[in-house]
Parts: C-alpha cells; structure tokens; sequence
C-alpha cells in the first residue's frame, strides 16, 4: 500500500466532506424543507457555480477511469467517440435546454416527469419518464464506485485479503457522502464540485505537459497504431481499431450522436440546468462548457500514453482490468504525492456525480411517483423529507450492487440505460416545441422502442460475454451496425407519429396542455413575455 498516496487522498477526502457539510449554509434560505431548496438549490445557480456543478455532473468517475481504459484496451471506436459526442451535446443545450428552463420555472416543475405530466396532461406518460429516468440512474450512480474502487485498488487497496477491509473505504465514503447529501442537498456537490474540477484540470495539464515534453505525442500514436493493427499470434485478430475501418464508420456516429441525445436526458443533467437562476445562465454555460470536451480530449489520449509506457493494468485480485490505465499510469509515472492528486481527483470526480444522481432520482420518485400517485395533497415539507430519505435508499442501493452483485452487471444495466433513457428524447424534446404528438402514442412509441432496445442488446454476444456484450446491433433490416439507441429512438418516433396520426382520425382524448406560448420564453416566474416573440406551435392546445 502507498502512504503517500493514501494520504493524499484522504486529505483531499476531509476538505469535501467538510465543504459537503458546510454547504447547508452556504446560500442558505430560510428553509431547506421543500424540493425547490433542497433538490434544487433554490434555483439561484450563477453561472459559475452552475458551469462547475453542470461539469461534476457530466464528467464523472466512471469517465475519467472508463474512456482512457477504452481508448488502451480497444482503441478509437470504443474510446474516441465520447469526445465528439460531449461536442455536439452543446449546441443541443444552447437549443433545446434554456426552453426547458423557462416552462419549468414558470410552472415550477421539479423534474422533466414533471413537464411531461403538464403538457401531455398524462400521469401514465410521466411515470414512464419517471421510471425510465431512476433505472437508467442506479447503474450510474454504481459505476461511479466502480471509478472509486479502481482509485484504491491502485492505492493498494483489494487482493486476497478480507473482502469488508478491502470494501470498508468504499463504504466510508457513500456514508459521509450520504450524510452532507442528506443534510445540504443539492448545494453539497455544487460546492465540492469546485474542488473537484480545479483538481481535474491540474491533473490533465500536468499530464499534457508532461506528455509533450517526456514522451512526445507523436510516439503515444506510434505505439498504439503499432498495438491495434498487431494481429494477435493466438487469435489473428487485431485487438481494436486505432483510426475507425469503413465498416465502422456508422457505428462511430451514431455513438457519438445518440449519446449526445441521451445525455441530457437523465435526470441529473436536468437537475443541473433546473438549478440555473436564469435560461441567460443555461446558454452562456452551454457556449463555455466545451472547456470540458478538450479536457476530455486529452484525458483519452492517457490510454494510449499507457500504451506507450506499458502500464501494466493487473489489479490487486490478480486479474487483468483495463479501467486501470489511467490510475496506474500516473502512479507509474509522478511522484507519489502527485499520483496522490490524480487519484483523489477521480475520487472526489465520483462523489460530486453520485450525490446529484441521488437527489434527482429521489425527486422523480417523490414528485411523479409519491405525489402523482400515492400522496396528491402532500405538501413541500413532506415531499422534502420523502426525498432525503428515498436519496439515501438510492445511495445504498448502488453500493450493494456494487458489494454484491458481479461489476459485469452494473456494466450491462449500465448499456441498457443509455438505450432507455434516450427513448424520453421525443416526450421531452418534441413537447418543447409542439404539441401535436398524442399522449398515448407517445406512450406506446416508448413502450415498443424499450423493448426492441432490451432485446437487442440482449442478443449481443462476444468470446467472453455471452449477453449484453455491445451497444451496437445491426439496424433492422440491415447489415450495418449502429448504436441500439438510435435504431430504438427511430422505432419510437414512426410509431409515435403512425399512431399520433391514428388516434387523432378517430378522435381519442388528448388531453389539456396545461402550458402556453409564454411559458417557453419566461426569464423568470414572474416575467410575462410578449404573445408575438413566440411561436404558435409552442403552445397549441389540444382539447
């Protein structure tokens, strides 16, 4: 075990837990007993504290552990496409999320459930929103333990020894982290956010630094072109793909594409934007944020650094795991004390995204499940209180489902849930714009298009994997390979507009839009926008 390192980490542990707790009074209001403070902070966010919030939020643990280990183990395809696709999700911000912003201020929505339920005046649709946006959440909020896990099995942490000394750090951690969660809600991770991206961006300059003057970037690429086109002497296949074949030219896309689509779609990218003061706030963010995506950009090219150097990425169990690259190669190649910084950075990178996960998801269940459903007359206090404790469950659940259950499992669900959660894209997205979509064929559009998902990355098989193995599936009738996302969000909206088109021939209810033009366009609660600044398809009403 590495003292250095391990104090390092801990040190860096106590000043966020310290800051988590201290949140609760910072910009404190006079009550945090109600969803508005507690899960989202007031809606007070400037843009600063919002920009540092929005990006703890987007670029966790997991990525920072999970892009270099794809980019080192199988090169472009898998590893590269997260840099575009963190590029084009902007300009979708810029877009779509300041509308969103806006409507939900006016009316006070909480969750995009919440939105949902207003425009398409539909419980059921909302609850499948609702649902859709915690299952796809859990694993999520798993594998940033996983991110955690790969930090102290770096320390020294793991092996062969008790299987609770090996996890009890991990579990101090969610403990703590749970407490100043519970306590400050959603102003804990945007205070700690800080910390963790001023460490974040110290690591990746330090290192780019590093491999610029040490190495030399035109030799990180040599070595892992050499790597990915070496056809392995057992197999004769080539282990990756270090600039994309022809064939994989659409799988590359639509990865990268689908996943900008999805990503704020889940329920802690909504948080976040929900938290800004103002829609001015969402798109000067949505202009300054790509700061993250070059960040990004280096941080993948530690995969191939690792390649290079020939980080070895055997873990303290004994087994080969390649999410180990990047920890391993900073404690290869800094000081101790600096592999100390890194480490804690991807440490602390997991706290801030675990802990709006949490919140969001609990405000989903509270807002669209407890309240639509079981406790129509509950009031703020109790939907708070609700909240704190279905937050915890949440936290608790993903650790056990780390603790317990095989991490190829979190992986899987993990898959799944970048499939689903896009499948809110058209309830959302679309209901921002027109109403013309039919609450029930909505409903059945996202019914058929989670099921094709499912099973077809079910079917997906590889020599170590024999379900869930891949996010990409021949599109239907096809040979061509394409993220199963976007062949399930293509299901969803000819479905949603055959039967939109059905249903509104044979006169089914479509319910009462509960928002109007204005509502898309409000700076603030109480501001009242011109009729004639905004489009007539915003608001249409449908009886």
């Amino acid at each position: 075990m590495n003292g250095v390192q391990l104090g390092v980490v801990v040190f860096f542990f106590v000043v966020v837990s310290i800051g988590g707790f201290f949140a609760a009074r910072w910009k404190r209001p006079q009550s945090l007993h109600s969803l508005e403070e507690w899960g989202l902070g007031g809606r007070r966010f400037g843009t600063v504290v919002t920009w540092f919030l929005l990006g703890g939020d987007l670029y966790t643990a997991y990525t920072f552990v999970a892009v270099p280990a794809a980019m080192f183990a199988l090169g472009s395809v898998s590893g590269f496409f997260a840099v575009p696709y963190t590029i084009v999700v902007y300009p979708l911000i810029f877009v779509f999320m300041p509308r969103l912003w806006s409507v939900s201020h006016r009316k006070g929505y909480v969750t995009p459930a919440d939105f949902v339920r207003g425009r398409y005046d539909s419980r059921l649709l909302a609850l499948a929103v609702a649902v859709t946006g915690i299952v796809a959440t859990m694993p999520y909020i798993a594998l940033q333990l996983v991110g955690i896990q790969a930090v102290l099995d770096t320390i020294g942490f793991g092996g062969t020894g008790s299987a609770f000394a090996k996890d009890l750090p991990l579990i101090i951690a969610f403990v703590v982290l749970a407490a100043y969660t519970y306590s400050s809600g959603l102003r804990a991770p945007a205070l700690i956010a800080f910390v963790k991206d001023m460490l974040i961006y110290l690591v990746i300059i330090v290192a780019v630094v590093y491999v610029a003057w040490k190495i030399g970037f035109g030799n990180i690429f040599d070595a892992a072109q050499k790597k990915f086109t070496t056809p392995n002497p057992k197999t004769h296949k080539v282990p990756g793909s270090f600039i994309p074949p022809n064939q994989q030219y659409w799988a590359y896309t639509t990865l990268a594409l689908g996943s900008a689509m999805a990503l704020f779609m889940y329920p802690h990218s909504v948080t976040g934007v929900l938290a800004a003061r103002s829609r001015r706030v969402v798109r000067r963010n949505a202009a300054i944020l790509p700061a993250y995506s070059l960040m990004l950009g280096f941080l993948a090219l530690l995969g191939f650094a690792a390649i290079y150097s020939h980080t070895s990425v055997i873990g303290q169990d004994g087994k080969p795991n390649a999410q180990l690259a990047a920890p391993h190669w900073f404690a290869q190649v800094f000081p101790s004390w600096f592999a100390g910084v890194a480490l804690a950075a991807i440490g602390i990178g997991a706290l801030v995204p675990a802990a709006i996960m949490s919140i969001a998801a609990s405000n989903l269940f509270t807002r669209n499940i407890y309240r639509d459903l079981l406790r129509p007359n509950a009031t703020p206090r109790e939907e708070a209180r609700v909240s704190k404790i279905v937050s915890l469950v949440v936290k608790f659940g993903a650790l056990a489902f780390v603790l317990f259950l095989d991490r190829q499992n979190a992986l899987n669900f993990q898959l799944l849930g970048g499939v689903w959660i896009m499948q809110t894209f058209l309830a959302i997205v679309a209901g921002l714009y027109t109403r013309w979509f039919h609450r029930w064929a909505l409903l059945l559009g996202w019914a058929a298009a989670i099921v094709y998902g499912t099973v077809a990355a079910y079917r997906t098989h590889s020599p170590t994997v024999t379900h869930f193995a891949s996010s990409l599936a021949p599109f239907p009738f096809t040979d061509t390979k394409v993220y199963i996302a976007v062949s399930a969000i293509v299901i969803n909206i000819v479905v949603s507009v055959v039967l939109t088109a059905l249903f509104r021939i044979v006169r089914v209810p479509a319910g009462i839009d509960d928002t109007v033009a204005d509502d898309f366009y409000s700076e603030s609660a109480a501001e009242q926008v011109a009729p004639q600044d905004a489009p007539s398809l915003a608001g249409e009403r449908t009886g």
